[in-house]
């Protein structure tokens, strides 16, 4: 299957997990770019306050096209028990052109089965994995055998 890595991250948490996703599939990657101000105190308040509301965003014109793959593998920060509005937004404007998903969230504290149960729901998708990854996993680099074991699932789809 090709397989395209699609992520939003504010930190810096959420990309090294999609980096090493798309390492180990040996795929594409592409990052969304939330136009709105997000840095620092008041962009953390302002994040979590937008999802909190499940508000969208305006996010920049992403340079591939989910239809030229087999599958998308999405990934959010977990902000306020939600997802960031950023990957919200991707979701809605890329929803019916999305052939097969899986998806992945990283978080400092509760909520990654709501948000990911949130994005299978607002795609309309049954994912084929989901992978759930603790920040302090991601600054200990104690989260390779969750990534393996996501990559084996979304392996054993394709026979």
């Amino acid at each position: 299957m090709k397989w395209l890595v699609v992520f939003y991250s504010r930190t810096g948490t959420t990309k090294k997990v999609a980096e090493t996703l798309s390492s180990l599939l040996k795929c594409d990657i592409e990052e969304i770019f939330d136009t709105k101000n997000r840095i620092g105190p008041f962009g953390y308040l302002r994040s979590g306050i937008d999802a909190a509301f499940e508000k969208v965003t305006v996010i920049r014109k992403t340079e591939k096209d989910v239809a030229a793959y087999d599958g998308v593998i999405v990934g959010t920060p977990i902000w306020a028990s939600k997802m960031s509005p950023a990957v919200r937004t991707y979701i809605l404007q890329n929803k019916d052109h999305l052939r097969k998903t899986a998806f992945f969230c990283t978080c400092g504290g509760l909520g990654r089965k709501k948000v990911l149960r949130q994005m299978a729901d607002l795609s309309g998708q049954s994912p084929l994995a989901l992978l759930e990854v603790k920040h302090e996993e991601v600054l200990n680099a104690d989260y390779s055998s969750k990534v393996e074991k996501f990559v084996d699932e979304l392996s054993k789809q394709e026979g």
